[in-house]
């Protein structure tokens, strides 16, 4: 039998789970990715593989908290305005900044042509096959196809009847392995190469809500955990069932060692660290490396200013002008006769 919702409607463990995957991205583009990318470059003396197993991390908690927006909605627009408010700022204001200083520092590696910037100031960039301003902006395509699933599935199906839409997601998943020819946009509009991930976020929300029990979201697991066996390496396969069994043990309450401020304050501004980290990270180091200083001072250096950076985009506009759009929109739907404003 399902429990009782829990009185929390935040969880601190998730912020820090958060904080870690950003933690990791960074560490993983920073020891990596730069040497890949500037192989002239001193760097420092470790790799920190598989960098996608973090993101997928990150699409399991957007599978997990997209019910917190679901839940306190009443329409398809108020979906699309408290999405735009909670992504739109902080990207516009990391993606100038990280244009700025590419340009200033002259890193012509890095930057794009004029219509890819104005294809990335929609935010649309990957549907149109657009090179990103920053490499790290290609989850933003994968976070706005899952949006668009999920309102399919809201307007369809409704969240009571979530999991056997969850399996007609995951069986269009294997179709997508038996017709290797399926159109990318297709690909690209269902997520179906990340399908599984989002679906395992879902499901433990659902228990963790009180609304399901794990005995009924058991064979919904298993079957997340099997299109991943049949579909993917198996260290892919590892990793989602780890991150199963992270939320296992976060729905349980069995990770409050994660409760560590730095961690729960980097989760806060992970979103906005995200978008700036890696790019301007890249131009630091180069910088550092030019100057003859030790690529472990520039590894430092990177870190520290996409800290600064990223807190001060969090600050003083993802925050602040998320809450401006969200108050305006309040206020605009109460002005219409007959509708209730979303809480």
């Amino acid at each position: 039998m399902a429990g009782s919702r829990p009185s929390r409607t935040r969880l601190t463990e998730l912020d820090a789970l958060r904080g870690i995957g950003a933690l990791c991205v960074l560490i993983f583009h920073y020891s990596t990715r730069f040497h890949e990318l500037f192989p002239q470059a001193a760097h420092v003396p470790f790799s920190f593989p598989g960098g996608n197993y973090r993101v997928l991390l990150f699409f399991t908690i957007s599978g997990f908290a997209i019910f917190f927006t679901l839940d306190r909605i009443g329409s398809v627009a108020d979906f699309v305005v408290n999405r735009f408010a909670r992504l739109y700022p902080a990207y516009l204001a990391a993606m100038l900044l990280t244009l700025s200083i590419e340009y200033l520092a002259h890193t012509t590696q890095l930057l794009v042509g004029p219509v890819a910037i104005l294809a990335n100031a929609t935010m649309l960039q990957g549907f149109a096959f657009m090179p990103e301003v920053d490499g790290a902006y290609w989850t933003l395509t994968v976070e706005i196809a899952f949006y668009v699933c999920m309102i399919a599935l809201w307007k369809v199906a409704g969240v009571k009847r979530l999991e056997p839409m969850l399996v007609l997601w995951l069986a269009v998943r294997w179709l997508y392995w038996a017709w290797p020819d399926m159109p990318e946009r297709i690909i690209m509009l269902l997520v179906l190469r990340y399908t599984p991930f989002f679906v395992i976020g879902m499901l433990s929300y659902r228990i963790w809500s009180g609304q399901r029990s794990w005995r009924q979201q058991a064979p919904y697991a298993l079957l997340a955990l099997l299109s991943v066996v049949t579909m993917e390496t198996w260290d892919v396969a590892l990793v989602a069932g780890l991150l199963l069994l992270t939320f296992a043990a976060l729905i349980a309450g069995r990770l409050h060692m994660l409760r560590i401020r730095p961690l729960i304050w980097l989760g806060g501004i992970s979103y906005s660290f995200y978008l700036i980290h890696q790019h301007v990270g890249f131009v630091i180091m180069l910088e550092v490396a030019k100057l003859g200083y030790s690529p472990w001072i520039g590894f430092f250096a990177a870190f520290a200013v996409a800290l600064l950076l990223g807190t001060a985009i969090n600050h003083v506009i993802e925050r602040p002008a998320g809450e401006a759009i969200l108050a305006w929109w309040k206020r605009r739907r109460a002005r219409r006769p007959g509708v209730i404003a979303p809480a």
